[in-house]
């Protein structure tokens, strides 16, 4: 991961926390959106390792996903992407992992962005009160969850980015059926996934 810029302590930095089974424009367009109307300096996209106890029939390995994901943001200085959870403790836990880049890149302000799907299990997170104490999540509306007596709480701010429900699992079913999904996916992903001939079984 490039480093190097030094960031800038008055905005935060995003961390997105996904399989990227794969990437796809719905992940870019939330990305880009929380830079520019969400107030984040950059956004890191946090590719999660395979969890051993789930089926990983259709999940492509870690460094597949990776390589695709580094491929979507090439050239763009305002993502970045890490393989942090690589090398952790399996399962992860986004509590350890956000303590583990405050402990690593002490002058930059972590920020969690995730969907409002997430918040109905919320409480079930490892550490989940700690989490909220130390750490700002910023949340986009998905699935009707928008009024989660969560998004009351200090540490949650919802911000209203268009709903984008393009998912993975729509995509590889998608190749799986010899479907056309040319805008669907960034270019140089989509160069890959035919080249590899990923999702085609």
């Amino acid at each position: 991961m490039n480093t190097r810029q030094k960031p800038n302590k008055s905005k935060p930095t995003g961390l997105f926390f996904g399989s990227f089974n794969p990437i796809h424009n719905g992940h870019l367009c939330i990305a880009e959106y929380m830079i520019e109307f969400g107030g984040l300096q950059d956004v890191w996209f946090v590719v999660s390792p395979h969890n051993p106890l789930k089926d990983k029939s259709t999940l492509l390995s870690d460094q597949y996903r990776l390589d695709m994901v580094e491929a979507a943001i090439r050239g763009d200085e305002r993502f970045r992407v890490s393989d942090i959870e690589f090398r952790m403790p399996r399962p992860s836990y986004t509590i350890d992992t956000l303590t583990r880049f405050s402990e690593q890149y002490p002058d930059r302000n972590f920020v969690l962005i995730a969907g409002t799907d997430v918040l109905p299990s919320f409480h079930k997170w490892k550490n989940y009160e700690q989490l909220l104490e130390h750490y700002q999540l910023i949340i986009y509306p998905r699935h009707g969850e928008d009024d989660h007596p969560l998004l009351k709480h200090p540490s949650i701010s919802l911000i209203q980015a268009p709903r984008i429900e393009i998912s993975a699992s729509f995509i590889r079913e998608a190749i799986k059926n010899n479907k056309t999904i040319r805008f669907f996916l960034p270019e140089a992903v989509r160069e890959i996934i035919e080249k590899m001939g990923f999702y085609r079984r």
